[in-house]
């Protein structure tokens, strides 16, 4: 009998989880999505002038929204940001419209949203938050978004628009010169996050309850 109803608990148990996975999305929940897409689109024309290579506050935003707001409105964010961009809003660093897809810079805007996901999820299955873990999680993302950007950058170049550059230029210009700047918001993210956090959750928990 005992295992009977620990067998249920159980049950019960993943089936509030798949419950929590698979819900709707809540009111506040798309107002907050709305927006980091928003802080996004900002984001991508806020350059701060530094020597060699300016950057902007796009991957910071992006960052956020996934350590925030988890991974999947994260992500969402991302997507519903990268959407409105391919339709023709003029949202992108150059402008917008599909053809953007054809821009070797356009596979870091995947990264964007696929970085959102993973360090959003790392950070709901976190209990107890601190500065050096989001920073690791923060260096992970940072990772994925420079993979996933040089990769298409490399395929687009040389397969695509047959304008061909090679790894080692690649590297330099795409890697070396730009990261940089993205370590400094990688560092301000985690200490944001730490800070901010426990407001998002209750605010999000709060929300659900209405």
């Amino acid at each position: 009998m005992e295992k009977q109803k620990s067998y249920e608990s159980g049950i019960n148990t993943e089936n509030a989880k798949a419950g929590v996975t698979g819900r709707r999305i809540g009111t506040l929940e798309m107002v907050l999505c709305g927006v980091f897409t928003t802080l996004i689109a900002v984001g991508a024309f806020i350059k701060v002038p530094v020597p060699v290579v300016p950057f902007t506050l796009q991957f910071l935003f992006t960052m956020l929204a996934g350590l925030l707001l988890g991974g999947r409105l994260g992500a969402m964010s991302v997507g519903v940001y990268i959407l409105l961009g391919l339709v023709g809003l003029p949202i992108f660093a150059e402008g917008g419209g599909f053809w953007y897809i054809l821009k070797p810079s356009f596979g870091y805007l995947l990264g964007f949203m696929l970085a959102a996901w993973v360090t959003g999820r790392m950070v709901e299955r976190r209990g107890r938050l601190t500065t050096g873990w989001v920073m690791a999680v923060n260096f992970l993302g940072l990772f994925i978004v420079y993979a996933a950007g040089m990769v298409y950058y490399y395929v687009i170049c040389n397969y695509v628009i047959d304008t061909p550059i090679a790894v080692g230029p690649l590297f330099l210009y795409c890697f070396v010169l730009a990261v940089p700047g993205d370590i400094c918001l990688c560092i301000l993210a985690a200490i944001l996050t730490v800070r901010v956090k426990p407001v998002f959750q209750k605010m999000m928990e709060e929300g659900r309850r209405k």
